[in-house]
This record gives C-alpha cells, sequence and structure tokens, in this order.
C-alpha cells in the first residue's frame, strides 16, 4: 500500500525515524498511535500464506456455536503450506495454525469459505459444515473430546447436503468417525447416513491412534 502512494522504502524508514510510523515486521508498518487488531493480524497473514482461513472451534465460536468461553481465546487458523507466524502477531493473539489437507483434490480448497458480517472482508471463516470436520481434525491435538462433543450439540442445523458434499472429499477416516459418532450421540438427523462415508475409507476396521491424552479407537 506504501509503494501504492510512492512511498519508497528509504522513506518508509524516514517515516519510522521521525516517529510517524511503527515497524512491525519487514514490510509490516502500522502508524503511530494505532494499535494492531485481530482482524488486521489475520488479513495481513491472509495476504502471506495461500488458503489461510479461521476454522475448527474458532469459527463455530464466531458463528454463535461455543461451550466454553475462554478469557484468551485461542484462533483456530488453517492454511495450505506452512509459514513463519512473524512475532507481533503471537504478542497480539493466542493461535495455532495448520496444514493438513483434510480434503481430495476434487473439492475446491476454498469450498465453504466466507467472510463474516460485521468483520472484515478479507477474513474467511469455515463454514459450521466445514468447521466440524477441522475441529474432529483437531481432536487429540489439543482439542478435547469431551469439548467437542458439547459444541456439536449446537449443530442440529446442519445442511445435510452440504455436510455431505465435505464427509465425501473427506480423505481422513478419523475425521469421518468421529463426526458420525458426534452426530449419533445428540441423534441428529443428519448423522443417519454418514456410514457410507466411513465405509468408502474402510469398512470394517477399528481405527486407533495415540494422542495426547492416551489412545484413541474408534470402531468400524
Amino acid at each position: 500500500m506504501l509503494k501504492e502512494m510512492g512511498i519508497s522504502n528509504a522513506l518508509a524508514a524516514y517515516m519510522v525515524r521521525a516517529g510517524w510510523l511503527r515497524r512491525l515486521s519487514q514490510g509490516v508498518y502500522l502508524l503511530t498511535g494505532d494499535a494492531p487488531s485481530l482482524d488486521g493480524a489475520i488479513t495481513y497473514l491472509t495476504r502471506c500464506i495461500p488458503g489461510l482461513h479461521v476454522g475448527g472451534k474458532t469459527a463455530l465460536s464466531w458463528q454463535g456455536v461455543r461451550h466454553n468461553i475462554a478469557f484468551r481465546e485461542k484462533v483456530v487458523l488453517w492454511g495450505r503450506r506452512s509459514h513463519r507466524i512473524p512475532a507481533w502477531v503471537d504478542d497480539l493473539m493466542s493461535y495455532s495454525y495448520q496444514t493438513t489437507d483434510l480434503f481430495d483434490g476434487n473439492l475446491p480448497y476454498d469450498t465453504g469459505l466466507r467472510p463474516l458480517p460485521a468483520r472484515s472482508p478479507e477474513v474467511l471463516v469455515s463454514v459450521p459444515e466445514r468447521a466440524i470436520l477441522e475441529l474432529a481434525s483437531d481432536v487429540g491435538k489439543g482439542q478435547s473430546m469431551e469439548e467437542a462433543s458439547n459444541l456439536l450439540v449446537g449443530l442440529r442445523n446442519l445442511r445435510s447436503d452440504v455436510l455431505d458434499e465435505f464427509l465425501r472429499h473427506c480423505k481422513r477416516v478419523k475425521v469421518v468417525r468421529l463426526v458420525r459418532d458426534f452426530g449419533r450421540e445428540a441423534d441428529f438427523a443428519w448423522a443417519r447416513d454418514l456410514q457410507k462415508h466411513v465405509d468408502r475409507l474402510g469398512a470394517g476396521k477399528r481405527w486407533s491412534n495415540k494422542t495426547k491424552n492416551g489412545r484413541l479407537t474408534l470402531k468400524p
């Protein structure tokens, strides 16, 4: 933006020395007196990291589905490749960053990503149907099974056709089985026809994996 205004690197450096700008990191400046915002930080990261979006538990929370209110919310971010997050972002927010590829190549990466009203239009957020798959992926990696199950209780009105599309392209056995199990436990109508997705990824086989909180085993 500074370059578009005709401000060279040398002039930007002078404006920092003169106290007009504050340098946050290489190529990133803030007007003196302003404070970085959460949406501003995420907007900056979207310009650096392909596919960056708010997902999982945070995406659900921002759309009104929450269980526990944290003093300082950890923002769940997803993207397409690894990237070093600058220190000034660390100072602004607590976050987790995932690059796990949940879906096959036949589903466009940006499916189910959209901005939310009253937030920056450049900050993309997973729709609930995508967010629950991202939430399930986080189980055992800092996300508890109990909280994930409690969050799913608030998702009775999921669009079954949209959820079906994500599950049809999902490559992760754990994710598909957890979504099925959470939906069945809550006796949701949308969960009654999910076994076909489980069978596609491994019919009749138990799935088991060691997690931070012990071993997670999911029935076929």
